[in-house]
């Protein structure tokens, strides 16, 4: 083959490639791109049929769900000022963080503990530990509000904390467990010889080679715990539900607002945003399941 024939061959694939990957990235964008336009245009804007793509954007959905301007209904009736945002997005960071911290706290050790014994029982209890989270939420939601309520946890920071365990937990320990089997035995044992111990090789050794997996591992555990929604919505009212649950409360017996409902999927965006951006130096070793081979 001349090389003007694989010059071409090579501009031909190399634009298929291109044309691909910019219809799927477009194609991957258009729900994004559709919330945002909607939380930008007027009422009228957004009922109209065919969809306008062209329209004089408007902040008054972002002002409303922030609590800086009222918003009148179809009866004419002005609506509160309160953010339910607001009050969900505090909650939704008090019990995601909470769940998180408390996971890694408990899961670390687990991972690493599962990682480097020889018990004969172990894959069992990691097999164990990772049922809980192939349970459905139905199957444990009505027992868990039983139990919450009995006991005066309903309603409460702590009761979500605890039932969030079962989407965090399970994911920490089993996608951290992947990344520490695969740093050498070696390391730890050049640590021992020197005369350290297993803790201060697990704090200083491990977890620092480890850290891919383990922001991909928040990562992902944060990401299921803020979208969580059934858990809020059955165990926690008003003023402890998460923002997931407080965007419903703009589903008025009046209107459905839907520039606010969007507004508020913006916003409750963000955090997962914010946070995928600190992460991202990791997150490419992470998903990959750690660069440390035997």
């Amino acid at each position: 083959m001349s090389e003007r024939k694989k010059l071409r061959k090579n501009i031909f694939v190399n634009l298929s490639t291109s044309v691909v990957l910019i219809l799927s990235f477009s194609f991957l964008l258009f729900p994004v791109y559709w919330i945002l336009t909607m939380a930008l245009k007027t009422n009228p804007d957004i009922l109209t049929y065919p969809p306008k793509f062209i329209f004089q954007p408007v902040i008054k959905g972002f002002q409303y769900i922030l609590g800086l301007a009222k918003i009148v209904g179809a009866t004419g009736v002005s609506a509160g000022v309160e953010s339910w945002f607001l009050v969900g997005i505090k909650n939704s960071i008090i019990v995601v963080v909470s769940t998180i911290l408390i996971s890694l706290a408990v899961g670390l050790p687990a991972a690493y503990v599962l990682a480097r014994t020889k018990l004969k029982s172990k894959e069992n209890i990691a097999f164990t530990i990772l049922t809980f989270r192939f349970a459905p939420p139905l199957l444990v939601i009505m027992p868990l509000y039983l139990l919450f309520s009995r006991i005066g946890l309903y309603n409460t920071y702590i009761s979500l904390i605890w039932v969030y365990q079962l989407i965090s937990l399970p994911m920490i320990v089993w996608i951290v467990r992947g990344y520490m089997e695969e740093i050498p035995m070696e390391i730890e044992q050049a640590g021992m010889v020197d005369g350290y111990s297993r803790i201060w090789i697990f704090f200083r050794l491990i977890l620092p080679l480890a850290k891919g997996g383990i922001a991909a591992a928040t990562l992902l555990a944060f990401i299921y715990c803020w979208n969580n929604f059934i858990f809020g919505m059955i165990l926690a009212a008003v003023y402890v539900q998460p923002v997931t649950v407080q965007a419903t409360r703009y589903l008025t017996p009046d209107a459905i607002m839907f520039r606010e409902i969007a507004a508020i999927c913006i916003g409750a965006a963000l955090p997962l945003l914010i946070l995928s951006i600190f992460l991202q130096r990791y997150l490419i070793s992470g998903m990959s399941m750690g660069a440390i081979k035997r």
